[in-house]
């Protein structure tokens, strides 16, 4: 007697159908890596071999002779004093420009994206933080200048002299407004996204449990949020400890800051022969900022958790 399967009995009796085997899938040559070659030869050439060609250079003199002279050059009072100018500018511009780019995110948080303003916000914030160099310097010069219109406008109709004290726009207090100029900005880019992320769902719950708004920010938002402005913080303070094309438009002598400093050791006729200090200089430079990018990288793994 033969019995009759049907159904989902013959369904599962049924020999299951072999896919792929591992070694099939592996023969295939994947040509998807050849994207990244653009990328890759780029890396290289403007990021590692300048990177490396800075710290060799430091670690010879002039002759091409390994030597300690300019690493040791680094602990010279003027170098040390150069660096603490270039770390507490950096470190001022930054916080003025997380503290003012994080309120202007704020504002813009009840606003619609698809919106006009919105919109506008984003798109300037996206070309003001890359706008630098001669051109913001002139505009800065052109402004606030000895002769700028602003300054000129104080003068003639307030009686209000901002260069009493000293023509500052050309010193290291000078940077300051410039470099705020393109800090703010920056940190609406990088912060705006997450700002955004808060989940409308924890200030509902915060209110049904009797929350207020103050307490929401208090003991929701601006935990969950410190991370990210934190390693906003750390970005902006990269992107000026690193800045150049500005302060060497603006200060055009002296070399107050590190970047001008590596400047001066390259062209200055007063340094003749020790053009490899900027190497060593360089050097101190890419192990500042790397091991603020360090810690940067750091907090955003730890910021992403709770975004995703």
């Amino acid at each position: 007697m033969t019995a009759l399967i049907t159904g989902a009995d013959a369904a599962a009796s049924a020999p299951a159908t072999a896919g792929p085997s591992p070694t099939a899938r592996r023969s295939g040559l994947s040509w998807a890596w050849l994207g990244l070659v653009p990328f890759g030869v780029y890396v290289v050439l403007f990021l590692a071999v300048p990177t490396l060609l800075a710290i060799g250079s430091g670690l010879v003199d002039g002759d091409g002779v390994f030597t300690w002279t300019n690493i040791t050059a680094l602990v010279d009072p003027v170098v040390l004093n150069t660096f603490a100018n270039s770390a507490s500018l950096s470190l001022l511009t930054a916080v003025i420009g997380a503290l003012a780019g994080a309120l202007v995110c704020y504002a813009m948080l009840g606003m619609n994206p698809q919106g006009a303003v919105r919109q506008t916000v984003d798109a300037a914030a996206g070309v003001l933080a890359q706008f630098g160099g001669v051109m913001l310097a002139f505009a800065f010069i052109a402004t606030i200048g000895l002769q700028g219109v602003v300054t000129v406008l104080l003068k003639d109709t307030f009686g209000v002299d901002i260069f009493a004290d000293g023509v500052w726009l050309y010193d290291v207090p000078g940077l300051i407004l410039p470099y705020i100029y393109f800090q703010v900005p920056l940190m609406v880019i990088t912060f705006m996204p997450a700002l955004a992320a808060l989940k409308p769902q924890w200030a509902e719950a915060n209110l049904t449990l009797g929350g207020t708004r103050l307490g929401f920010w208090v003991r929701v938002g601006i935990p969950v949020l410190a991370p990210s402005f934190l390693a906003s913080l750390l970005l902006l303070f990269a992107n000026a400890f690193s800045s150049y094309a500005t302060a060497a438009a603006l200060a055009s002598q002296g070399s107050q800051i590190v970047p001008l400093q590596i400047r001066a050791a390259l062209t200055s006729e007063t340094v003749l022969g020790r053009e490899n200090l900027a190497g060593a200089l360089a050097l101190g430079m890419i192990v500042i900022v790397g091991v603020v990018m360090g810690l940067y990288s750091l907090i955003q793994r730890r910021a992403a958790r709770w975004r995703s």
